[in-house]
Formats: structure tokens, C-alpha cells, sequence
């Protein structure tokens, strides 16, 4: 427990330090739970419930992962020909002076050059592929490109092939209030606020999920969908999802991606891994804090997560990142 107790004292510290109102960490290795640990309130008022086992935060952009899973399916099914296929190929209403280069790889790696002012105008930043910047008008793109592929929703994709037969209960799209529901912290002067959005069709961020189901999410991944002796995702397709996939960037401080996951390959000083973590390694996060930390070479899954928006502070966040990868690591190095 030594070396564990590490890894609960830098998720403590980053709590207090951002005023998040809770924390969770989940740990698999070969396969088993080895810490399961909650600290903290579902929201910062004087009432509110503890952080159980139950208790489900909103993992924001972490959401790309499951995403990522619905477009490997897509390719594997033949749904998609190929990443280097262009968006306007599978949605004709798109701008073909500004989306006609951009291609599938292109959206899932960051590398699309599109972004989106408050006024609801797209513009390009930069020619696709020649660049990586984090935006979410390809989350919106490859979420209509999906559903439309597959003639339902998503997460309703997930739930028949995934959701079900793992018999996950605490993974879903919420547009509604419940107890078990982690509010979202933005002021710490203020009272919490359910994330919750008007659809459960995986176009908005109200994806809310326990750690521990994160965590055997992250696992899913790491055994090549093969889960108490089924196949339950087909190798290929969780291989589409967590291999690198980005287009060759000529400056080699950008992060690369898989099907949204950010995959250790060369470090990169941009990268939300850091840089001790061994190849192939991957990882999603969420603005509030969740982070999910798969590193195939130790046999481990990581699930960590927090309730406050920012949670890392500013420009601090690719710091702190690397720093508990990095911690995770050194821990499991063997």
C-alpha cells in the first residue's frame, strides 16, 4: 500500500488545492481491483451526500472515448471505408469549401483545423493535418456521422453491444436529477449544478458514470473487449480505437491521438501523458477532472476522478496531467 498511498495523497492534495468537492480512484491490475478510494461530498453544500462506490460524475470530453468505440465499430462493420475518407462524404449538407479537405482521421485526432465562434460561425484555423488543437465541432461532426451511420444514437449502440452485457448501470447519458448524480463545482463560493443536457442521443456532455465503472471501462480496453471469458468488442475494433491514428505532424511536440484517446507513442512535450509512461499507453480526461489511464505494458487501469470545473487550474492542467501519469507509472514499474 506504500507506493499506493502516493498516488491517494497527490489526488487529496490536487482536491483541496482546486476546491473540488470530491475525488475518486480506481485502480485494476491483472484484472483486479486493487484501491478503491472516495473522498468527499457530491456537491460543496452542507448538505450533501458523501462519494460511494454508486455516486456518478459527469466525465465531459472524457465521453470521446465511448465515441471513439462507435466509430471503430463503423470502421470495422465497413460503415466507414477509411479514416482518410472526407466528412462530406458521409454528411452532404457540410460546406465543401470549408469542410471538403477534412477527412475522418482528420476529426478524430484533433487535426481537423476547424473551430466555432460564440455566434455559432465554424472558420478554419488551419489546414487540416498540418496541425492539433482541442475543439469540439468534430465531437459534434462525428456524432452525427455515427448516428446516421447506424440509424440510432450512440449510446444506444453501446448499450446493446457494451453497456449490457457487462452489466454496467451507472453509465448513462443523464437528462434528468438524481442523488446519485456528483454535482459540478464552477465557483467554489457557490452551490453545485447538476450537467445534465436534453437528449441522451451522446450530442451533449451529460455522460455520467461511476469510477469504478470508468475504471472497467478503461479494462474493457486493455483486454481487447474479452471480459469474463467472452468476447464481448471484437479485438479489432478496440485496436481501431486505442492505436495512433494521427496524421505525421512535422512539429513533434504535438500529443497523437487514437480514435479520441491521446496514445503514448514518441513523447511529446504537448502531451496530456507524461513522459516516463511506456508506449502504447492511453488516456482520456474530462474538463472537471476525470481521467481514465490505461498502460497495456503493466497490466493497469486507472479511473481518477473530481468535480470541478478547471480542475487542474489554467495553464497548469498539462502539468498536473503529466505529473500523475507519470506518478502512476513509477508506481506500477516493475
Amino acid at each position: 500500500m506504500g507506493k499506493l498511498e502516493k498516488l491517494i495523497s497527490w489526488v487529496d492534495d490536487i482536491k483541496g488545492k482546486n476546491k473540488s468537492s470530491a475525488s475518486a480512484l480506481y485502480i485494476l491490475k491483472h484484472n483486479k481491483v486493487i484501491l478503491e478510494y472516495y473522498n468527499g461530498y457530491h456537491s460543496n453544500s452542507f448538505d450533501s451526500s458523501p462519494i460511494t462506490a454508486s455516486s456518478q460524475f459527469n466525465v465531459a470530453s472524457a465521453r470521446k472515448s465511448y465515441l471513439g468505440l462507435a466509430v471503430a465499430y463503423a470502421l470495422y462493420e465497413g460503415k466507414i471505408k477509411s479514416l482518410d475518407d472526407y466528412a462530406i462524404d458521409y454528411i452532404e449538407e457540410l460546406d465543401t469549401k470549408l469542410f471538403g479537405k477534412t477527412t475522418i482521421r482528420h476529426l478524430i485526432t484533433h487535426s481537423h483545423g476547424l473551430h466555432e465562434k460564440e455566434d455559432g460561425t465554424i472558420f478554419r484555423e488551419f489546414e487540416p493535418g498540418t496541425n492539433w488543437a482541442y475543439r469540439g465541432i468534430n465531437v459534434l461532426i462525428m456524432t452525427r456521422i455515427v448516428n446516421r451511420l447506424f440509424n440510432k444514437s450512440f449510446p444506444e449502440l453501446l448499450n446493446e453491444r457494451v453497456f449490457v452485457p457487462l452489466s454496467f448501470k451507472e453509465t448513462f447519458w443523464h437528462t434528468n436529477e438524481n442523488e446519485k448524480l456528483v454535482k459540478e463545482i464552477i465557483n467554489p463560493n457557490a452551490e453545485g449544478q447538476y450537467k445534465l443536457g436534453i437528449s441522451n442521443d451522446g450530442t451533449e456532455s451529460n455522460l455520467h458514470t461511476s469510477a469504478r465503472e470508468f475504471a472497467h471501462w478503461g479494462n474493457l480496453h486493455l483486454n481487447k473487449g474479452f471480459v469474463n471469458g467472452k468476447q464481448i468488442v471484437p479485438n479489432e475494433v478496440i485496436e481501431i480505437a486505442t492505436e495512433i491514428q494521427s496524421p505525421k505532424y512535422k512539429n513533434q511536440k504535438l500529443p497523437h491521438n487514437g480514435l479520441f484517446w491521446y496514445v503514448q507513442g514518441r513523447p511529446a512535450d504537448n502531451s496530456e501523458i507524461g513522459e516516463r509512461v511506456p508506449k502504447k499507453s492511453y488516456q482520456i480526461l474530462g474538463i472537471t477532472g476525470p481521467t481514465l489511464l490505461v498502460i497495456p505494458e503493466y497490466n493497469v487501469v486507472v479511473a481518477k476522478m473530481y468535480n470541478k470545473r478547471y480542475n487542474y487550474g489554467g495553464d497548469n492542467y498539462l502539468h498536473y496531467l503529466r505529473e500523475f501519469s507519470n506518478l502512476v507509472a513509477d508506481t506500477f514499474k516493475e
